[in-house]
């Protein structure tokens, strides 16, 4: 029996019916109109701390990281939902990674991920949106940024074995019902082309 895919969604906004929660939900009922599994961790839903603790640092996390880790650690796909603020994902978000994909890394540990490290071989997925236009955050540097920082960087920390991002812009309190419904299209495509890939290494899509 072939292996179940499944892929661990994780979503970062404080408005519960927020524009985020819209992609996420939209990736999850596509990949689940394929036969694959989804589990939808919502961050501010669930109450997560994102305040990493000085024993956390020195390798040892506590039973909320350990019960998170039992929800997504069979996921062969990581995928990140958030809005992009200031220039980098909101603080929630960051103290996920800090303390989830974190978790057991020791102090003085070099940057590349170690032996048995939790997210090597899996695969990291972001789907971002901002009020900003990308040619306005591409002027500044953002999207470079994120994806030398978000994606690059963090595959080589932990050993994802490859990266996608997807970014959608313009996205606003009076975005028209058109505009909104071709975002979520894409990222029905995004997550049609996220499925398609699994079996083989592929390049991360142009920001």
């Amino acid at each position: 029996m072939s292996e179940t895919v499944k892929h661990a969604v994780i979503i970062c906004h404080p408005a519960q019916d927020s524009f985020t929660r819209s992609v996420a939900d939209t990736y999850a009922e596509a990949v689940r109109a394929h036969g694959q599994e989804v589990v939808l961790r919502d961050l501010y839903r669930i109450g997560f701390d994102p305040v990493l603790r000085e024993e956390e640092r020195e390798g040892q996390f506590g039973a909320d990281v350990a019960a998170e880790w039992d929800l997504i650690g069979d996921a062969q796909f990581i995928v990140l939902a958030y809005p992009v603020w200031f220039g980098a994902p909101p603080a929630m978000m960051v103290g996920y990674i800090d303390r989830v994909f974190g978790a057991g890394r020791q102090l003085g540990l070099g940057g590349e991920a170690g032996p048995g490290s939790r997210l090597e071989g899996k695969r990291l997925v972001s789907l971002t949106s901002s009020g900003s236009m990308r040619a306005w955050l591409n002027e500044r540097g953002v999207m470079m940024s994120l994806r030398s920082v978000y994606d690059r960087y963090l595959a080589e920390v932990f050993g994802f074995v490859e990266t996608a991002r997807y970014h959608l812009d313009g996205i606003g309190p009076d975005l028209p019902e058109r505009d909104a419904q071709q975002h979520l299209h894409t990222v029905t495509q995004a997550a049609r082309e996220v499925m398609s890939r699994q079996a083989r290494k592929w390049e991360p899509p142009a920001i």
